[in-house]
């Protein structure tokens, strides 16, 4: 088999755009005519007339014929691609996006950083600000004390039972004040916010943001940080210090009860315990937690509403995700807060005992 390549001129101007057909016997003036309206066209950026065609290699192929001999045939390969690696390159990085999750992510500390500047500066929106404190407060109030009662039940069941075997009773009302003050109260206060008002911040933002409603606030010379996230986190920073009290409250108070309807423990014996044993930082405390907790679920949730792509499917992934990525939050800051508040031995017990 043989092979023969025949490559083409490398380019050549479309004559028939310009309404001129070249020829060998064309006079002088003819030519020197096309030449200055060929410039012309060039300096004008005419292109369309002067377009040169791609440049294409055409190889022939030689295919062994019984009969008649060899056939040729062709074939075309345009190369007008350039295969050049420093173009590649360029091309890739400059496809490249970086992953949902590190933009999202970083989209946290942004917001975070605009709101605080946003307050300070007073821009502030008062009326949606009620609004949602509304929303985030009185709204908020059935669940969280009904879910804080029914926690402080369980743990009473736990603790009584051991202590009385031990002769604690006096150290029962303590303990669980104790543990609900500075751990129980501030956190489950918070899973249940952030169960019911994050995951509807994100999916309000988000289906907000796929409608494009962001864009006309901007369109309209509303800042959406100051008209839609600022009142939010506002209102959970104000709301979910009292609701931790309320939950505190109602977690002693279950509690008593149950330890004086079932165990015999006396109510008296329980809040006298529970007041030697408590002081004032442990309910301050618990407001500072619960009001890193509030700014933690309204940011991230406020956060993962705005950065919301890909119709309804994308606002469901955004809800799920923000109420995820708040609990985890929760526990984390938890941690750090309780290791920075609570260090060293304690004897608050002591006085109970």
């Amino acid at each position: 088999m043989q092979t023969i390549s025949l490559l083409q001129p490398m380019c050549f101007p479309s004559f028939r755009r310009l309404g001129v057909k070249p020829d060998k016997g064309m006079r002088m003036e003819e030519r020197t005519l096309f030449q200055l309206s060929r410039q012309t066209l060039v300096e004008r950026g005419n292109l369309n007339s002067l377009f040169l065609r791609p440049l294409k290699h055409q190889s022939l192929f030689s295919m062994l014929n019984s009969t008649d001999g060899p056939v040729l045939s062709s074939v075309g390969e345009d190369s007008s691609v350039n295969n050049s690696p420093m173009l590649e390159t360029e091309t890739w990085f400059s496809k490249w996006s970086p992953p949902s999750y590190l933009w999202r992510g970083l989209s946290v500390p942004i917001l975070a950083g605009q709101v605080i500047i946003r307050t300070l500066k007073g821009k502030v929106h008062w009326r949606n600000t009620l609004q949602q404190l509304k929303r985030a407060g009185p709204k908020s109030v059935g669940v969280c004390l009904l879910t804080a009662a029914f926690v402080g039940m369980a743990f009473t069941i736990q603790f009584v039972r051991e202590f009385t075997r031990l002769g604690l009773n006096r150290s029962v009302g303590g303990v669980l004040a104790l543990a609900f003050s500075r751990e129980l109260s501030p956190v489950v206060t918070s899973v249940v916010v952030a169960g019911r008002i994050g995951s509807a911040y994100a999916a309000e933002l988000g289906t907000m943001q796929v409608s494009e409603q962001t864009d006309t606030l901007r369109v309209l010379g509303t800042n959406p940080v100051d008209y839609l996230i600022t009142p939010r986190v506002i209102a959970c920073c104000v709301a979910l210090p009292i609701l931790t009290l309320m939950c505190f409250t109602i977690s002693m108070a279950s509690s008593a009860l149950l330890a004086d309807g079932v165990y015999g423990v006396s109510i008296n014996i329980i809040l006298d315990s529970a007041q030697r044993a408590l002081r004032s930082w442990d309910l301050i405390s618990a407001m500072i937690k619960s009001q890193v907790f509030g700014a933690i679920v309204a940011i991230v949730s406020c956060s993962w509403g705005v950065t919301t792509m890909g119709g309804a499917k994308g606002v469901g992934e955004s809800t799920t995700s923000a109420v995820v990525l708040s609990l985890v939050g929760i526990f984390i800051a938890d941690f750090a807060l309780s290791c920075l508040f609570f260090q060293g031995a304690g004897d608050s017990l002591r006085n109970c005992a």
